[in-house]
């Protein structure tokens, strides 16, 4: 876990640096298995295909999580966000390889609130296209 972000070290219009994070299919069973949400479109080709998709998708929920990961693994704390909000906006495609997709996750702080919390927006991009829009969340800091 990343060092603990404190609210006093954290300016307004602060950029929080890009990580990657690796999308395999596996990742997206066992992210079925988690959530229940067996959706054919998210673990096989063949299907996906026939409905009109590129390939895989990623669940929209399991693309928003790694944006909440990023904001967790920033603040040191797995309990940070305390309100989350994004709208989905592109798809997530998985390619049945050793790379499989990368979510490319940034944040810049928007606003510093009462209580020793920040606004950050966030932009979240897989490959030319950004999957996350309107993304914003209330991060606590210590």
């Amino acid at each position: 876990m990343a060092a603990t972000v404190r609210y006093d070290e954290v300016e307004q219009g602060q950029e929080i640096p890009a990580a990657d994070y690796q999308v395999r299919r596996a990742n997206l069973v066992m992210y079925a298995g988690a959530s229940g949400d067996f959706n054919p479109i998210h673990w096989n080709e063949r299907f996906a295909k026939a409905v009109g998709l590129p390939d895989v998708i990623a669940h929209g929920m399991y693309t928003m999580a790694q944006a909440g990961r990023f904001l967790t693994d920033w603040a040191g704390d797995p309990g940070a966000v305390v309100d989350y909000g994004v709208r989905f906006s592109s798809m997530v495609v998985v390619p049945d390889d050793d790379e499989g997709a990368t979510i490319t996750v940034s944040g810049v702080v928007e606003e510093k609130l009462d209580d020793k919390r920040v606004l950050v927006g966030l932009t979240a991009r897989s490959g030319d296209s950004r999957v996350l829009s309107r993304a914003r969340a209330v991060v606590q800091l210590s």
